[in-house]
């Protein structure tokens, strides 16, 4: 079944889909969960697609889990199968992931005399947007009399067959922040008539980046990472604000704690010793 496998995921990739407005890829999931003679449960966590496959003699749940949506990137890959939906790819992979857990269905159900227990296969979407497909689909119920969850992720840096398992916690934890630094515009040539959003905003990002290198136990992993900052329209204006954006990873609770505070801490701390206002929206995925 790989070059059916394949075709489907490269279809999904060509047509990505971000957030829950994953209705064109999930109604490909019940297309196929269908086909193998299942019983999918569709709209589930909003757009997500569920199945149970029960074996034939009792046993225990195991859920498995892959994701749907895509990012909002413009691909420029040049593949035959590019998104042809701009301004949208599956940079992540997800496409990979959902063609996957097709392929699992497929052989879990042709050795469902076998199977010992059930085996519930969920497709979730928004994995990548604040607002969360798995909080949703839990809300929905999917994890209700499960006794173990796993999932995957690709990793195109390992060979094809390989596969890598970590210890503990294999990924982090995710928040996102929106900074903006707001100053008093004025012309390039009399700066002490207004106040400098950028000056501020610099020194807060160099500020920031200490909470990691300076605050945290070395042994525990984090990240602070500044993706945007966007201040200002010419070469000779002072500009009235300076936008921030970024994420927050940790691996442990603690030290997601002890970011956050620190971030809102040093903000206000800059705020005042540059004679700026700073407005932060911080905001935790999931787990919250």
């Amino acid at each position: 079944m790989e070059a059916h496998l394949i075709a489907i995921r490269r279809d999904i990739h060509a047509h990505p889909e971000l957030g829950f407005d994953t209705i064109r890829t999930a109604h490909i999931v019940e297309h196929e969960l269908l086909r193998l003679g299942l019983s999918p449960q569709t709209g589930v966590g909003k757009t997500g697609v569920v199945v149970d496959i029960v074996g034939e003699q009792p046993g225990k749940t195991i859920l498995i889990r892959a994701d749907m949506d895509a990012l909002p990137i413009q691909e420029q890959t040049g593949l035959p199968f590019s998104s042809t939906y701009p301004g949208k790819m599956h940079a992540c992979g997800h496409d990979i992931h959902t063609a996957t857990l097709l392929g699992v269905a497929a052989i879990v159900a042709q050795y469902r005399s076998q199977l010992k227990g059930t085996a519930r296969l969920i497709f979730q979407p928004a994995e990548e947007t604040p607002e969360s497909g798995a909080e949703a689909m839990i809300a929905d119920g999917v994890a209700e009399g499960v006794d173990l969850a796993i999932t995957l992720h690709n990793k195109p840096e390992l060979a094809a067959g390989e596969i890598a398992l970590t210890r503990g916690a294999s990924t982090a934890s995710s928040d996102e922040f929106d900074v903006v630094v707001h100053g008093k515009s004025t012309h390039a040539a009399r700066p002490h008539m207004g106040t400098d959003p950028i000056i501020a905003a610099a020194n807060l990002i160099s500020q920031l980046q200490t909470i990691i290198s300076r605050e945290l136990d070395p042994a525990h992993s984090a990240v602070l990472t500044i993706g945007h900052i966007h201040g200002g329209s010419t070469h000779n204006i002072i500009s009235d604000s300076c936008l921030i954006q970024g994420t927050v990873r940790a691996k442990s609770p603690e030290s997601r704690a002890h970011i956050e505070h620190a971030f809102k801490r040093i903000c206000a701390g800059v705020a005042l010793s540059l004679n700026t206002r700073i407005d932060v929206n911080y905001q935790r995925g999931v787990p919250r």
